[in-house]
């Protein structure tokens, strides 16, 4: 069993409940736009692995550590985690290939902004976009998400909100 903690679009911003809500996970999975690579650091302070994929925002330091698109399986699931993937019936230019061609279970993205939870059914996978962690952008509620993922099965999804967005 393995609890997951994941969130996207910090775009640079550290939120200490990051740490409080992440603190009994196993694994923190970041899906880019990270922008400042001290985000990483802080995030590995509260577990050893941290998975994290860049995003059109990120350069440097950031690019130089994390690839566009991680694939790897745990706990009996394939996952795949990337910055930029649409979601079911809207997905990216490639993405649908990649998840059919890999017999991905669990694909995590971001960029929207956008909290989204969709199960798809003609590829059999469930499609996760956390929403924005971070203060820059468009969300109306910054949020967090965690779940378990046991033996396959995908279980106890958890949103965070973090409060709204002060504009």
């Amino acid at each position: 069993m393995k609890r997951i903690g994941i969130l996207s679009d910090t775009h640079s911003c550290w939120d200490e409940r990051y740490a409080v809500h992440f603190k009994d996970c196993d694994e923190i999975w970041h899906a880019g736009d990270i922008g400042d690579i001290g985000i990483l650091r802080r995030l590995r302070e509260i577990v050893p692995t941290v998975r994290a994929v860049s995003g059109n925002i990120d350069s440097g330091e950031v690019r130089r550590e994390c690839r566009e698109v991680e694939q790897f399986e745990i706990e009996g699931v394939r996952v795949q985690l990337r910055h930029i993937g649409g979601y079911p019936g809207k997905y990216a230019p490639g993405v649908e290939r990649t998840l059919a061609y890999g017999r991905i279970g669990l694909m995590v993205c971001g960029h929207s902004h956008i909290l989204k939870v969709m199960y798809d059914k003609r590829l059999g996978l469930l499609h996760i976009n956390p929403g924005a962690a971070g203060t820059h952008g468009w969300q109306q509620v910054r949020t967090l998400v965690r779940m378990v993922i046991d033996g396959g099965d995908i279980r106890d999804l958890e949103v965070v909100e973090l409060g709204k967005l002060r504009m």
